[in-house]
């Protein structure tokens, strides 16, 4: 019998389903199926188990067989690959693969050719490091038949579901590639790696590296760890066949050179009994199914639908989201309007822009007519998340077009929403590269608010606490009261071990959190709940909070006084001292508050008294709850809900100098921030390092501290300007337009011409300079815009061109050529540099119009004899002719060109007023007048 991979084998020997069966025999067709059916079954199952969801897609282009764990879908391969490289600084491998049917882009972390397998990796090698949701794709494509001349009908190895290294190396020389093995070690990863070059010097290793990298090739290299020797590779593979099937392709072309593969292996790992008798308990409770395939057209599933219509109802976006998807997913006679608005609604206020906007594209696709102005401007910020702005910008005449025609009533309130959809767009595409650990102090219950202490010490607030977990809870969770605890911080890996409780002059029976120390440790402050005997209660019956401070005398902690700002009436908590310990932040409800909680701050004063609390005023508080202050030498952190947020409490960051106080409010983005509260963070500023706590999925208890530690890029150039040029009219974008970046004394820097979808870019520009954008194309006036760029940032600008036919008017029933005014100089007739530009715009007109006569009329003003202007202004337009013709205009098209001096003024400067030299020269000009066309 064929064996499918370890589980599959060790259930059916449990539940007693094949007993007798030969591992060595051969397989009838049917009892092959059976097999496949049998795992297959048991995937779906054991994938559930793990809360994990799976789709199929077959036959797709260029993507192998098999089973992919997926952690992200994006329209866009830009965002595709910014999230692949945020999972690398997690230590994590990706690829990304290509969905030719509805060109999305997926971010794969693991492949298997057995989906047991992937569960098995799964679990064991992904879940430990990685808590964010992912699902797995099964890929059902044709398998290519192998080599006849190999037998690997019993070759499977039986741990891990691929080739055992026997039939690997009869593979590989059956197609002519060189292998080696190597075993597995702590600095090398289990897997398939085709070696370009060995190499004794590591700058030589890198050096080829780097070359390959050139070619786009996931290039790494291996340092043998017996032999001083870099085996430089050109990918790594998880299959052996994927390993000889890039060889054979030459790796699609990239790399004509000889190659090898090594295998580097690892031991079996055995499954532990409670596992195995968990997945016997799982296949002996839900037998194999039926495959009804008269199933798979049923009408819409109501029940499904109605508890995905009940989440939507009640906001519970992400869970409505899964159920819409699996209602679509079992096929298009389920494409009603209806559902994938909701399903596109769903992502959308779950913030899932690749998936809103997959379905939004759907709805526009079939049901365009029926879109309200709501759908229209939710696609259109999915299109502008999709880094599709041309497209972005048409939906948005249409939403402009509906709403003046009064079909947007129901979002009043849009004009508002909008300012936050653009904060929330930048908060999405501003997400740094961080890494983030959950630490191992963390329990089942609150752990957070942790402060540094000394050089090597963290303290922070537990709810753990063995001794009295069955008697001394509070009531609104149902944890135990909080307490202080100190423990180690390992500064190379930011792990946090050993901790103990903090002090017992400082610890209660009663809730003790978030401490403040002075710079020389000497002093803290912190959190705790207002009472003598037994807790003290307002009028309502609320116990509020205190701030309390303690001084270390002869190494103890005294006993704790409360600060003289507290209050039986309100709370005060969460101090924070800044740098130089002579002010103490805090949060507090008290009078004054602007909203639930704000941010105070009082002065330390050098006889120990404190000044009269300050609140930090609107452009930090807001109507919502500001909370856990910390600050820095240049930064005050804060947690919010009420500034712009990606769900629940964020932490946000305000820069703060002596001279010019704070800054703006910054929301520190992911993946510092999810859609929970995460709150509580310190950094040291020198080190880039800190922690933070968050309940956010895929923790140990209610709230856990995380460690982080913020990867500093290397310092690039972001000054640049971009722009998508557009018909003013129509809106269509316009390729191949001449675009010229000039700088302010209109010298040429740079030109090119711009993309198809209408954009360019000028990239490795200087910060806070001003330019002018210059577009000009055949048919349409040209356009000039004066634009500055920033500190370090890439600014977006629109531009709209208008068509040459707009200069033709009439004027008191006459058709003119409109351009700027033809100026000139006092007593001059030459052609200004700024008439020029004019009179070029003229001649473009003339040319689309080859048929077009004019004639030309110059005026002068009323300084100097009547006479002479008369000759004078005759000159200028005998000048203006001159041009024309020099440019290529046929002097047949220039019916006359007549001079009329003053005689046609203006204004009222005709000599008898007073008037200044720029009234004079608006009656120095030359007018064109169409005669025929």
């Amino acid at each position: 019998m064929k064996i499918i991979g370890k589980y599959l084998l060790l259930l059916l020997f449990l539940t007693g389903v094949i007993a007798n069966a030969s591992v060595s025999g051969s397989n009838s067709p049917n009892t092959e199926v059976t097999d496949l059916l049998a795992e297959q079954a048991f995937f779906v199952k054991a994938a559930k188990t793990l809360k994990l969801s799976h789709r199929k897609a077959e036959n797709l282009e260029g993507v192998s067989h098999g089973y992919y764990l997926i952690a992200g879908v994006f329209g866009s391969p830009e965002n595709a690959s910014r999230f692949k490289k945020k999972l690398s600084f997690k230590g994590l491998r990706a690829d990304i693969i290509l969905n030719p049917e509805n060109k999305m882009h997926y971010v794969s972390m693991g492949y298997r050719t057995s989906g047991l397998d992937l569960l098995d990796d799964y679990k064991k090698k992904i879940r430990p490091s990685y808590t964010d949701k992912v699902w797995i794709l099964q890929v059902e494509n044709e398998i290519p038949n192998l080599d006849k001349s190999v037998d690997y009908q019993n070759q499977t190895d039986q741990a891990s579901g691929e080739y055992s290294s026997v039939s690997f190396a009869q593979l590989a020389k059956a197609n002519k590639i060189a292998t080696r093995s190597l075993s597995a070690s702590e600095n090398i990863a289990a897997g398939y790696y085709v070696i370009g070059g060995v190499f004794g010097e590591r700058t030589n290793a890198e050096r080829f590296q780097a070359r390959l990298k050139s070619k786009f090739l996931k290039a790494g290299f291996l340092k043998h760890p017996e032999k001083d020797l870099h085996q430089v590779y050109l990918d790594r593979f998880d299959s052996g066949l994927d390993a000889i099937a890039a060889c054979n392709s030459n790796f699609q072309g990239k790399y004509q050179e000889n190659v090898w593969i090594l295998e580097v292996t690892h031991p079996i790992e055995d499954s532990n009994e409670e596992e195995i008798l968990e997945i016997t308990k799982l296949l002996t409770e839900n037998p194999q199914p039926k495959v009804n395939k008269q199933l798979q057209n049923r009408p819409l599933n109501d029940k499904l639908l109605e508890k995905a219509d009940a989440y939507f109802d009640k906001m519970w976006y992400s869970e409505a989201a899964e159920l819409y998807e699996t209602v679509l997913a079992k096929g298009e006679s389920n494409y009603g309007f209806k559902v994938i608005e909701r399903a596109a609604d769903a992502h959308y206020f779950n913030t899932n822009i690749e998936r809103a906007f997959y379905w939004y594209d759907m709805l526009y696709r079939n049901y365009r007519k029926e879109m309200s102005a709501n759908n229209l401007f939710r696609y259109a910020h999915t299109l502008k998340g999709s880094g599709k702005y041309a497209r972005s910008k048409r939906l948005m005449r249409l939403y402009d077009r509906k709403i003046e025609r009064g079909e947007g009533e129901e979002e009043k309130d849009m004009n508002k929403a909008v300012p936050r959809e653009v904060i929330l767009d930048n908060i999405l595409a501003a997400s740094g590269d961080v890494e983030i650990k959950n630490v191992a102090v963390n329990s089942r219950y609150s752990d957070f608010s942790p402060m540094f202490y000394g050089d090597d010490e963290l303290v922070y607030s537990s709810s753990v606490d063995s001794a009295f977990l069955k008697t001394r809870r509070y009531k609104w969770n149902n944890q135990p009261f909080l307490d202080l605890y100190v423990a180690k911080i390992n500064k190379e890996n930011q792990e946090v071990k050993d901790a103990v409780k903090f002090s017992k002059k400082i610890n209660t029976k009663y809730h003790e959190a978030s401490v403040a120390f002075s710079p020389d440790n000497n002093t803290m402050y912190f959190t705790r709940n207002n009472y003598g005997k037994k807790l003290k209660r307002d009028k309502k019956g609320v116990n509020h909070l205190k701030i309390y401070s303690s001084r270390k005398v002869n190494g103890e902690w005294t006993e704790a006084k409360e600060l003289p700002f507290n209050s039986d009436y309100y709370s005060t908590g969460h101090p924070a001292l800044s740098p130089d310990g002579k002010q103490l932040y805090f949060v507090s409800d008290m009078p004054g508050t602007i909203g639930k909680t704000d941010i105070f701050v009082v002065d330390i004063l050098e006889d120990g008294s404190f000044s009269d609390p300050r609140n930090l005023g609107p452009e930090i508080n807001t109507e919502q709850r500001e909370m856990f202050p910390f600050i820095s030498e240049k930064k005050l952190y804060f947690s919010s809900d009420g500034h712009v947020g990606l769900g629940g409490l964020d932490v946000f960051e305000v820069a703060y100098t002596e001279e010019e106080g704070f800054g703006d409010v910054k929301n520190l983005g992911q993946p510092v921030n999810s859609k929970v509260d995460d709150f509580s963070y310190i950094i040291d500023e020198t080190s880039q390092k800190g922690f933070f706590a968050s309940n956010r999925r895929g923790g140990k208890g209610d709230d856990d501290i995380y460690s982080f530690q913020n990867l500093v890029p290397e310092e690039v150039n972001e000054n640049a300007i971009a722009g998508v040029i557009t018909e003013r009219v129509t809106g269509e974008v316009m390729p191949g337009t001449l675009v010229t970046l000039l700088d302010e004394n209109n010298i040429k820097l740079k030109e090119l011409l711009s993309d198809e979808d209408g954009s360019f870019v000028f990239e490795d520009l200087d910060g806070n300079t001003k330019y002018v954008v210059k577009t000009v194309k055949d048919a349409y006036q040209d356009h000039e815009l004066a634009v500055s760029t920033l500190d370090n940032e890439r600014v977006e600008v629109n531009i709209e061109m208008d068509k040459l036919e707009k200069l033709i008017t009439i004027e008191e029933g006459i058709r003119k050529l409109k351009v700027d005014m033809i100026y000139f100089d006092f007593d001059k007739s030459y052609i200004r540099k700024d008439a020029a530009e004019s009179l070029d715009k003229l001649v473009a007109t003339m040319k689309e119009y080859p048929r077009m006569i004019i004639k030309i009329e110059s005026h002068t003003d009323s300084r100097g004899p009547a006479v002479y202007n008369k000759y004078l202004s005759d000159k200028r337009a005998k000048s203006t002719r001159a041009y024309l013709i020099q440019q290529g205009i046929d002097p047949k098209r220039i019916q006359s060109a007549i001079g009329y001096g003053e005689e046609r003024l203006l204004n009222e400067c005709d000599g008898t007023v007073r008037c200044t030299s720029q009234q004079h020269q608006r009656n120095r000009r030359s007018e064109f007048i169409i005669v025929s066309m």
